[in-house]
């Protein structure tokens, strides 16, 4: 059975994680060939939040603004259009995946709900049916003239991807989970998620050499995936590799500026090495990018410990000795 067994760690425990369909700022730009200024003016305009992580969904949008804009359609109405729908529709709603937009004449109409509105005039030639967006814009593909089988693997393994995904939270067997992600693999080799979230199986059933030789694939097929490096450097901090810890740590870092995780599990391995001073720069900037979680309590109390040895240092240093 590789159910998971409890991870030995040092206390307080390191933090785990697992991929999800989740992308860092970087690595959604890149997939979505826009660029950062666009990204930051759509954000402006308020077609698109502000984030640091992106879902499937959040990367679809993003495909969709990017398709927009190359057959011309201005932000400023995109803008209009949206600033109406928005108004019809359900406060958690989103026009670029609610709706169904399409061209009658010169004529703007949207369908939402099964009603047709009438919105702008103008000429919009993308139709925003929910299936027929997923098979035009599906994702990582950048290739919109992709053959069709190609399409379909992708697909096919995103839908195995997420079924791996609910088989891990189930509490099922954990070879169900591997097998479901081994499928995924089978449509897209290089789908570093499944690789990561292998390796964590095994990690966490402390099989090391098999989660290491599943990370050091992901990273193979996906150099600059932070969570690869995070994971790695998970495992060689367990098995005392404090170097190779280290190094990955800093590479997560170096990839997803702001990933508290890596502060956090650094800090910690710091700490436990007798680093205190790079132990207690890393709490603190872990602190400025989580608060008020119970894991910043951890931090604050690892901090005040730090501190308090310090005190207990510089007393004793200053403590005169008893004359004989």
């Amino acid at each position: 059975m590789l159910n998971s067994h409890p991870v030995v760690a040092a206390k307080p425990a390191k933090k785990i994680q697992i991929a999800s369909e989740s992308w860092t700022k970087v690595q959604a730009l890149r997939q979505c060939e826009i660029s950062a200024r666009q990204l930051q003016s759509w954000e402006r305009q308020g077609l698109i939040a502000a984030k640091q992580n992106y879902a499937f969904e959040d990367l679809l949008e993003l495909r969709v603004l990017s398709r927009l804009k190359e057959l011309g359609i201005s932000s400023t109405k995109l803008q209009e259009v949206f600033s109406i729908m928005r108004g019809k529709l359900a406060s958690d709603s989103n026009p670029l995946t609610e709706l169904r937009v399409y061209v009658e004449g010169k004529r703007i109409r949207v369908q939402t709900g099964g009603k047709k509105m009438e919105a702008l005039s103008g000429q919009l030639l993308l139709d925003f049916d929910q299936a027929a967006l997923r098979r035009l814009l599906s994702f990582p593909s950048s290739q919109p003239d992709a053959p069709s089988d190609l399409r379909r693997a992708k697909a096919e393994s995103e839908s195995w991807f997420q079924r791996g995904l609910e088989l891990e939270h189930s509490g099922t067997d954990k070879r169900e989970a591997i097998e479901a992600y081994e499928k995924a693999l089978e449509c897209n080799p290089a789908l570093a998620g499944a690789l990561v979230n292998i390796g964590t199986i095994y990690f966490n059933a402390r099989k090391w050499r098999e989660s290491e030789k599943f990370y050091q694939q992901a990273i193979a097929a996906d150099p600059a995936y932070p969570l690869a490096h995070f994971n790695l450097a998970n495992l060689h901090d367990e098995l005392g590799r404090t170097s190779l810890a280290i190094q990955h740590y800093k590479k997560a870092m170096e990839l997803q500026p702001g990933y508290a995780d890596a502060h956090y599990n650094l800090a910690l391995l710091f700490q436990t090495r007798g680093r205190a001073m790079e132990a207690m720069r890393h709490w603190k900037q872990y602190l400025a990018l989580d608060s008020n979680t119970q894991w910043a309590a951890i931090a604050k109390r690892e901090m005040a410990k730090l501190k308090e040895s310090a005190l207990v240092v510089k007393r004793t240093a200053l403590t005169p000795l008893n004359p004989t």
